[in-house]
C-alpha cells in the first residue's frame, strides 16, 4: 500500500510566483479595495512591490518557530497582508483618495491591531 504525502508549506514557486502575480493586480488594479483607498501603483512600482512583499513575507514564515504547515502558511499570509498594507500607505502618506468623480473614497475601518491617525494624536 502507497502512502500519498501533502505538505502544505514551503509553497511550490510556481505558488509563490501566482502570489507576487496576484499582488500585482491588487497594487495596481483600479478597482481593488487598497487601490480605492490609497491609489493605484503603476505596474513595473507594483511588480516590484510584489516581488518585495513575497520574498520578505516568505522569510519571516520560513523563520517562524511553528512547525505547524497550516500555521507558518498563516504567518505568510498575515505577513503579505501586513507588507502590502504597509506598501500602500507609505507610498499614499496615508490619505484617502478622491474618487473619479472628486469624492473622497470612503473609509476602510483598520483592521485588528491597526493604529489610526486619531489613536496616534492621543498617544
Amino acid at each position: 500500500m502507497s502512502t500519498l504525502s501533502f505538505s502544505i508549506w514551503p509553497p511550490t514557486q510556481r505558488t509563490r510566483d501566482a502570489v507576487a502575480k496576484r499582488l500585482v493586480e491588487t497594487l495596481s488594479a483600479p478597482s481593488s479595495v487598497l487601490s480605492k483607498r490609497y491609489g493605484t501603483l503603476p505596474p513595473d512600482e507594483a511588480a516590484d512591490a510584489a516581488r518585495r512583499i513575497e520574498a520578505e513575507a516568505f522569510a519571516a514564515a520560513a523563520a517562524s518557530p511553528d512547525d505547524d504547515g497550516i500555521e507558518v502558511l498563516q504567518v505568510y499570509s498575515k505577513e503579505i497582508s501586513r507588507r502590502m498594507l504597509d506598501a500602500v500607505k507609505s507610498r499614499s502618506g496615508t490619505a484617502p483618495v478622491p474618487d473619479g468623480n472628486g469624492a473622497q473614497a470612503p473609509d476602510v475601518a483598520p483592521a485588528s491591531g491597526e493604529e489610526t491617525k486619531a489613536d496616534e494624536t492621543e498617544a
